[in-house]
């Protein structure tokens, strides 16, 4: 339902956006240089080491 929601609301867009990609990929990049590594999804943290068959 969530998938078919945002659908629906990017379909009835005008294809105008209030914050540019620019934006948004800086914000992105800014804030995984701020995350520790052992909260990235990397093979040093998280899944790969709890999750030994993934």
């Amino acid at each position: 339902i969530k998938a078919i929601n945002a659908a629906r609301m990017a379909l009835h867009g005008d294809g105008e956006h209030f914050i540019s990609l620019d934006k948004v990929i800086r914000t992105m990049r800014d804030t995984g240089r701020d995350m520790q590594d052992k909260y990235k999804e990397t093979s040093k943290g998280r899944l790969a080491v709890n999750a030994i068959e993934c």
